[in-house]
């Protein structure tokens, strides 16, 4: 059985996307399957089960980048073909079944992982579930070193209003590996592209005398999950890395302002979205919001809520460890 799965060129979509790719490799074990997303992405499908190729689709002019897809896939006779790009490509293959994700008007009001199980009629959805290979996580163990468990903070994302002051993560981390013993000695690993540096390291310098490790620009995004999975906790805006960390079962606190909780919370066991007191609507909502405005719009989360919020956490995995 051949199967080709078409997902998003988002890191975050893709990896939410990713409980449905598993519930199709736990109900067809036989099946090959090939997976079509984006160039970031496409690594964190390399070690799924089942997975026999992957197709970066690398986004050009005029859409032709489906043409380029189409002429990569419409040789194999497949048997079931699913799209969650809502294109017209799943249309015109071979294929003895079809499933294309088509966005209803209210979408929003329901998590996104909701909204892909429900493609399958899944209740309840399947969760993100993400693989990392022995090599990288050899990788990972060299880039960490041996020492205390580590809290992952995530302090960057794709789009500057999304991005917690670096003074509160500063004034959280100091907070709580000072006042709370169950943090006390944790070393802090700090994730981020090479281009986002200059948003990393202030919080860097401002965590001096605390033990951090700096993988700002030193991993892949493929090893970053590894280094992510090694993680005790992970605390970070809502981006692609929060995802990650949420798909790969590591206790996860993600931080909303101008984006939605309800919508693109990390989803898991362990996972809680702490949201700005300033709403969704009121931050983007007005008909004059220019998504390209680099003015913060998270300074309506404090340091006190994502606080309580991360000691609530680890209450509640404390409690089903012992329950």
């Amino acid at each position: 059985m051949k199967i080709l799965f078409i997902t998003s060129t988002r890191i975050g979509d893709a990896v939410l996307s990713t409980g449905l790719l598993h519930h199709l490799i736990s109900k067809y074990p036989s099946a090959l399957i090939t997976v079509a997303c984006g160039p970031l992405p496409s690594p964190l499908f390399a070690s799924i089960p089942r997975v026999e190729r992957v197709i970066k689709i690398n986004k050009k002019p005029f859409s032709s980048h489906w043409i380029s897809l189409w002429f990569e896939t419409v040789t194999t006779s497949w048997d079931l073909v699913v799209d969650l790009r809502s294109s017209a490509l799943a249309l015109a293959l071979r294929s003895k079944s079809r499933k294309i994700l088509r966005s209803k008007r209210n979408s929003y009001n329901s998590h996104r992982v909701v909204e892909l199980g429900n493609l399958f009629e899944l209740n309840p959805p399947p969760s993100p579930k993400l693989w990392v290979s022995d090599s990288l996580d050899d990788k990972a163990e060299k880039l960490l070193s041996a020492g205390p468990p580590i809290i992952g903070l995530g302090v960057t994302a794709n789009w500057m209003p999304k991005v917690w002051p670096s003074e509160n993560f500063v004034s959280l981390i100091r907070r709580l590996t000072k006042n709370h013993p169950i943090f006390s000695g944790k070393r802090v690993a700090v994730f981020g592209t090479k281009e986002e540096r200059h948003i990393a390291d202030p919080v860097l310098r401002g965590l001096k005398g605390i033990e951090c490790v700096d993988l700002v620009g030193k991993a892949s995004i493929y090893t970053a999950a590894a280094c992510l999975k090694k993680c005790s906790i992970f605390i970070g805006n809502d981006s692609g890395l929060m995802h990650i960390a949420a798909a790969l079962g590591v206790p996860t606190v993600g931080l909303f302002g101008p984006s939605r909780a309800k919508r693109y919370g990390p989803w898991g066991k362990h996972c809680i979205s702490v949201v700005s007191s300033e709403s969704y609507d009121s931050l983007v909502g007005r008909k004059d919001f220019d998504h390209r405005n680099s003015v913060n719009l998270m300074k309506g989360l404090s340091v006190n809520a994502v606080a309580n919020a991360t000691l609530k956490l680890y209450e509640e995995i404390v409690g089903d460890s012992f329950g």
